[in-house]
């Protein structure tokens, strides 16, 4: 599994990675060379936790159609930018990220494992105690990340 990561972008950069929709190599190119080069505190990492805080968020699947609104949208349910084969872009715009931050600061650790237990753990192999606790702590990153990214009136990228 690819570990996962949150960049809270410009206008200008969600431009460029819609002007090149459909160009893998090059969205990818503009992510690792541009936006993850950059010395801000606009990104967070949610190593491989990323997989098990979307699934305890939507219904226990990994898919990006999943899920309701706004909690989908805080790992997979934005528009994926590219073909999803050998790396994931997954774009949600400025307008959506307020909801998206106050629906993951209304989740608490009990109701984040109400969700975790949905996920079937024959999907899902590292499934257990000590994986949701890792999970737990990424989500509380995250929803700082999407707070000021809601702050700051930025769109956000989920890459993996």
């Amino acid at each position: 599994m690819s570990l996962g990561m949150h960049f809270a972008i410009t206008d200008k950069d969600r431009r460029k990675l819609l002007d090149m929709e459909g160009d893998d190599e090059g969205i990818s190119e503009y992510v690792h060379e541009v936006i993850e080069e950059r010395d801000d505190d606009y990104n967070v990492a949610a190593d491989k936790a990323w997989d098990a805080i979307h699934r305890s968020l939507t219904d226990g699947r990994l898919g990006f159609d999943n899920g309701a609104s706004p909690l989908n949208l805080a790992v997979l349910g934005g528009k994926l930018l590219t073909s999803g084969e050998d790396e994931i872009v997954v774009l949600v715009d400025k307008d959506q990220a307020p909801a998206v931050a106050a629906a993951l600061m209304a989740v608490t650790e009990p109701s984040l494992r109400t969700g975790y237990e949905r996920i079937d753990a024959a999907d899902y192999p590292a499934f257990g105690d000590e994986d949701f606790d890792y999970t737990w702590e990424n989500f509380v990153h995250l929803t700082d990340f999407w707070r000021q990214a809601a702050a700051s009136k930025r769109h956000v990228i989920f890459t993996a």
